[in-house]
């Protein structure tokens, strides 16, 4: 019996007598191993929330048909327990739907429990609740954080094994995750950190799941969990125990849009030779994050200012399209590493010199199965390299696949799929009705406060919103008033955006950026003599997805607020009486759906107006092309569908960055391959077709800025091959 053998069979007795195994999938130090057959596993995330259940199917499908033989997805707390003990799994958040999908579909699931995402979701994916819970740190050694994680740990478990979902039980979960990307923040932590690490791990082998746990970014992950790597490449990576496999769980397809910044793209030459890279060093299961980024519907965004788009220059497009040549390179290269799974999973690979650039890795089985991977590693230039008596033509930064150790099937860089291009057109404008939003703290639900009270505390997160109002008397004599070189008025703010009214009238707006959400606004204030009101309307723009220390983080206006220029000099106002009202009147009156729009006064429009509310009724465009919302005539706000929320929009914010000619061959990063600069981030918002009615539709906007919705239309996403 070969070495390799005798060892897959030590490591399942170890793991059995452990408790690990209660089914049919372990691993070994060459691959995962599904009822006693190693496999090199393809897969692709695809977020059942950042879709609609009507989508899925055919998302799925397209993933099938790319190649893939599993799909990965995050499990999301905060959609799933909005409330303490109030779970959520309908709609977009039916887990257990979106996975007999798959099943059905005859592909396998990672499921990446977490709880903690990331994922440019909000708050990670914690519920905010959470951050209220009494003595609470997050992701450290602390009794109440790790009390409620496990209990939702355990919840999903419990729902998978009930559901018959995992590989023993005949369903389709092979793989699962606990923690996420802990690693650098466990190296900042300490022992407290390490220790936490080893409790999650611990807790995780302790549901007993029957199929192996990973932990991404997490080089002491403690057996028999196996720790895997994230990023844009992962050649160089190795497991922490020479019996664990080489896993990549996120293969970069692309990056992230946020408000304010460039939108990202990656050629899909480099994706391509960056996954042939792994797998001739032995890697056995890459993923791709994201196959199908999908949409950030509502206030699901993190960041703060990640965009409603999370397109992520996926092989399937937001809309569901593909996006060629990336969608069939991509399958190209998977059948010819699946033409070549009978030796890479039967041997480590030898590595041979081909130049000084140039190198050729080769698998054999003792079946006589042999398969090479030829890689030229310079960044410019044709390498000719002789392999086994042959010649081989090898383009710069480029991985060619040898199935028989013989016949080059595929190169990296060669791409053979077709170029076809999506292009928006116009399917329909609105006839619009509007009204005007109080542009102070509504007096129905205030109340008031001595100082300044910080957002997050006060809303927890039910909106965007929060209205900090306080008066300020003016003298008579004041010399301002005469010579009209008003006083100015400074807000600083933890995040993310606000808008000032003295006296109803704005004054003046500020936002921060991804990079820097701390904000101050400072101008000009037209003040009269008595009392003056001053409103200030906080907004948040989505709550940070990453970092430590969640429980301290904040948002709005913490201070100092402070008018310059009055006779006497500086005054704060800080900690002076201050009225506060939670979101907006139009929130709290329903504006956005069919039932609220009939408990107010609808005018004409008269555009370019801030806080304004827009209302119409459109019927659904013939076909089934995807649609979408041109909303690039307007500037900041929120829009909503027949009652269900888009998500946040701002193509006011215009991208900065660098844009230019982007080249695959090289080391890539998100900032290399950049577009929009000078443009809006997003222009253009997905409208699900399963959200529509044949006729009668109604569409919502609340607009921060002042746009002008005679611009807004609706669009069709179509490929132009």
């Amino acid at each position: 019996m070969q070495l390799a053998g005798v060892s897959l069979l030590l490591l399942q007795l170890w793991l059995l007598l452990s408790g690990f195994v209660a089914g049919r999938v372990t691993y070994d130090q060459r691959s995962i191993v599904i009822n006693g057959q190693r496999r090199i596993l393809i897969s692709g995330s695809i977020h059942y929330p950042r879709s609609t259940p009507e989508m899925w199917p055919d998302l799925i499908q397209k993933a099938k048909d790319g190649g893939l033989d599993a799909i990965q997805t995050y499990v999301f707390w905060n959609g799933h327990e909005p409330s303490p003990g109030q779970y959520y799994f309908g709609g977009r958040y039916d887990l257990v739907r979106f996975i007999k999908l798959v099943k059905q579909a005859g592909l396998y699931v990672n499921l990446r429990i977490g709880p903690y995402v990331c994922a440019e979701w909000n708050f990670g994916g914690f519920p905010v609740w959470l951050k209220y819970v009494p003595g609470i740190r997050f992701r450290t050694d602390n009794e109440p954080f790790k009390a409620e994680m496990q209990r939702f740990t355990a919840k999903i478990v419990s729902m998978m094994k009930a559901e018959g979902l995992f590989e023993w039980q005949g369903g389709p979960i092979i793989l699962s995750q606990i923690e996420n990307e802990f690693g650098p923040l466990e190296y900042d932590g300490g022992a407290p950190a390490r220790s936490y690490a080893e409790w999650a791990a611990k807790m995780a082998v302790g549901l007993n799941v029957g199929v192996p746990w990973l932990m991404c970014k997490e080089d002491d992950a403690p057996d028999p969990i196996i720790n895997t790597c994230n990023g844009f490449y992962c050649d160089y990576f190795s497991p922490n125990k020479p019996y664990k496999p080489a896993m990549w769980t996120e293969a970069w397809s692309g990056w992230f849009t946020a408000f304010g910044g460039a939108v990202p793209s990656r050629p899909v030459e480099d994706l391509a030779f960056a996954v042939a890279r792994f797998v001739q060093k032995g890697g056995s299961f890459v993923n791709y994050y994201m196959y199908h980024g999908g949409t950030n519907f509502g206030r699901t965004a993190g960041g703060p200012f990640i965009a409603t788009s999370y397109d992520y220059d996926a092989p399937i497009d937001e809309y569901g399209l593909l996006r060629q040549p990336k969608w069939g390179h991509l399958r190209d290269l998977h059948k010819a590493i699946k033409q070549c799974e009978p030796a890479l999973v039967s041997s480590t690979p030898s590595l041979i010199s081909l130049g000084n650039y140039q190198q050729a890795h080769v698998f054999k089985s003792s079946a006589g199965s042999c398969a090479a991977f030829l890689a030229n590693y310079h960044s410019t230039g044709d390498a000719k390299v002789t392999f086994n008596g042959l010649q081989y033509v090898l383009p710069p930064w480029s991985i060619s696949i040898l199935p028989d150790c013989k016949n080059a099937v595929f190169n990296t860089a060669k791409v053979n799929a077709p170029v076809v291009q999506a292009k928006m057109t116009w399917a329909g404008g609105f006839d619009w009705m509007s009204y005007n939003e109080e542009t102070s703290a509504d007096q129905d639900r205030a109340f008031t406060k001595v100082g300044l009270v910080e957002q997050l505390n006060m809303t927890w997160d039910s909106t965007d919103y929060l209205w900090y109002t306080t008066e300020v008397d003016v003298g008579e004599g004041e010399p301002f008033l005469k010579s009209n070189q008003y006083p100015t008025l400074t807000v600083m703010s933890a995040g993310h955006s606000m808008h000032v009214f003295v006296n109803g009238q704005p004054a003046g707006n500020a936002y921060g950026s991804i990079d820097s959400p701390k904000l101050t606004f400072s101008g000009p204030v037209k003040l009269w003599a008595g009392s003056n009101k001053i409103s200030i309307l906080s907004v948040a723009v989505g709550l940070p997805n990453g970092g430590e220390h969640f429980e301290t983080w904040n948002v709005g206006v913490l201070g100092p607020v402070v008018l310059n220029g009055l006779a006497q000099g500086k005054r704060d106002l800080s900690w002076q009486k201050w009225t506060y009202s939670i979101g907006l009147k139009g929130e709290h009156l329903g504006l956005h759906s069919l039932s609220g729009i009939s408990t107010v006064e609808w005018a004409g429009v008269n555009p370019r107006q801030p806080l304004t509310w827009y209302k119409a009724y459109f019927n659904a465009p013939a076909g089934d092309d995807p649609l979408a919302v041109d909303m690039g005539s307007m500037g900041k706000g929120q829009v909503w569908i027949n009652g269900q929320s888009i998500g946040r929009y701002w193509p006011a914010y215009k991208a900065s960055g660098s844009c230019g000619s982007c080249s695959y061959a090289g080391t890539f990063n998100e900032n290399k391959c950049l577009s929009n600069c000078g443009e809006a981030s997003q222009r253009w918002y997905h409208v699900p077709r399963s959200w529509l009615n044949p006729t009668g539709n109604l569409i919502v906007v609340f607009e921060e800025w002042g746009g002008n919705p005679a611009g807004i239309s609706l669009v069709r996403r179509t490929l132009d091959s």
